[in-house]
């Protein structure tokens, strides 16, 4: 087995393993485009790490920002399978760089530890950690479709996100991170105070909702362009957007406790999904 197919194989183990939702709707994927997502993941899931787990996150960053910088000028370490892999799909497609910029400075703003005021706030922070992503794998999904899916791919992103923030509350603020916008807590007389008790009230569910609400919207915005994909990974990205999507409602199945369990989509919900998208 050669350097390069190595690699790809050290990117695909950490999405097997770190997100099964994202492995089970892109493994529909062509061999050639499958890698090259693999690779993506490998970077945003390395960023991710420096960031969440690292004992040096600002240090770190700036490091890691260093390394993509070099990369892009062609040097970067042969012994590391990340940028091994990623070379390869650099050479194959016309990436968007600025796509992998916008993530790192996103990962930066939870260093900041910034607080969100609105939900523009909030749409702002998913851009840079959520939608980038979309946008750095569009040249592999739709090649040549960019420019016109590059709207509904952001809407996605938002989506996405949003997702995640209202399943990983309780998570998040072991961390000691709020997404929650600051004038949604106000509207619904909901203090941070109860948060961190855990208080799953009307005036939180009340929040959930609203929230869960704005990313309903964007699923709904970011199906309107899905027949532009190419008929090999139309079914894998809104296999993506619609396993996502059914997170809320396990979360509402569970009367929105996130504070003390996982929600997730069992594996027979989301082969049921996968099976009947047209």
């Amino acid at each position: 087995m050669n350097k390069i197919s190595e690699a790809y194989d050290h990117c695909e183990n950490l999405i097997k393993h770190h997100s099964k939702t994202f492995y089970k709707a892109f493994s529909l994927l062509p061999k050639d485009q499958k890698k090259a997502v693999w690779a993506v993941y490998a970077f945003c899931r390395k960023v991710d790490d420096l960031v969440d787990e690292g004992l040096r996150p600002i240090e770190d960053l700036q490091e890691f920002e260093s390394q993509f910088e070099s990369f892009l000028d062609g040097e970067f370490d042969h012994n590391q399978p990340m940028w091994v892999a990623l070379s390869d799909v650099f050479y194959h497609y016309d990436m968007d760089t600025q796509a992998f910029k916008d993530m790192i400075k996103g990962q930066r703003m939870d260093i900041d530890e910034k607080i969100y005021r609105t939900v523009q706030d909030l749409l702002e922070y998913s851009y840079h950690v959520a939608s980038t992503v979309g946008l750095m794998l569009l040249p592999i999904l739709a090649p040549g479709k960019e420019r016109e899916l590059r709207e509904d791919g952001i809407h996605l992103g938002y989506a996405m996100q949003i997702t995640n923030i209202l399943r990983d509350i309780g998570e998040d603020l072991e961390r000691g991170r709020l997404y929650i916008p600051q004038d949604l807590l106000v509207k619904y007389e909901y203090t941070i105070t109860d948060l961190q008790s855990h208080k799953n009230n009307q005036a939180f569910r009340q929040i959930w909702e609203e929230l869960a609400q704005i990313a309903e919207s964007f699923y709904e915005k970011s199906f309107r362009t899905m027949n532009l994909y190419p008929l090999y990974s139309r079914t894998p990205v809104k296999g993506a957007a619609l396993l996502y999507r059914a997170i809320l409602k396990e979360i509402r199945k569970n009367q929105y406790n996130v504070f003390s369990q996982k929600n997730y989509v069992p594996r027979d919900k989301k082969e049921k999904i996968i099976s009947t998208i047209s």
